[in-house]
């Protein structure tokens, strides 16, 4: 089976995410498609298994292959996390309203560290184009701060909020180059103190729930294989 038609004939869910979902697209914003597909559980009985994931088809398309994408909401993968919460489902079949019912079993505590080692390693890319050409790369300034916000709230709050709502205006005023970079480098440090502080009361739980995960997969997979 080849690995679009996986796509094609299998996908459970499918959202957009990107700038739209997160409601700060403008004129010219791209359209990112993502999704998860459930491959029939009779291909993991070949030398040769499903792809864990797939690009296409079409250039702004990408899907994760249920298992695969399980196991990385449940490590915390920022990407993974806000796919599942984007307010722009453009398909779910019935176990993909499962998997949407399940959200909340993969947040947790964990997302302090994910989150915060993805926003430290974007950071340093930001800090070596200000290096080499005098500024950063302002589109991904915007994002980082967009994603320094939004694990802060979900630290506070338990719940996670992909659309930037009030703070559209100010963080496409970054986009535009129009804040000096030592404010974006002080606003990123705020937030990050604040998750530091919310994560210790935070009312997320220590880990995830792994087991209502699996119990989940492998319905999935005995449903597939009939």
């Amino acid at each position: 089976m080849q690995p679009e038609t996986l796509v094609r004939d299998h996908t459970i869910y499918a959202c957009v995410m990107g700038s739209r979902a997160f409601g700060l697209a403008t004129d010219g914003s791209d359209t990112d498609r993502r999704g998860v597909f459930l491959a029939p559980t009779p291909l993991f009985w070949r030398f040769d298994k499903p792809p864990t994931h797939v690009e296409g088809p079409g250039e702004e398309r990408f899907s994760w292959e249920l298992e695969r994408f399980c196991e990385l909401a449940l490590r915390a993968n920022p990407n993974i996390l806000e796919c599942l919460h984007s307010p722009l489902v453009e398909y779910a079949d019935d176990t993909g309203r499962e998997l949407l019912a399940l959200r909340g079993a993969f947040l947790s505590r964990r997302v302090h560290e994910t989150f915060t080692r993805y926003s430290h390693s974007q950071r340093r890319k930001l800090e070596a184009d200000v290096r080499t050409h005098g500024a950063p790369r302002w589109k991904h300034a915007m994002h980082l701060l967009r994603l320094l916000l939004s694990a802060r709230d979900l630290l506070r709050t338990g719940a996670l909020t992909v659309d930037v709502g009030e703070h559209r205006e100010s963080l496409l005023a970054v986009k535009r180059g129009e804040v000096p970079w030592s404010e974006v480098e002080s606003r990123m440090a705020r937030l990050e103190r604040e998750a530091d502080e919310a994560v210790g009361r935070s009312p997320l739980p220590a880990e995830p729930d792994r087991r209502r995960v699996e119990d989940f997969l492998t319905h999935c997979r005995r449903a597939s294989a009939l």
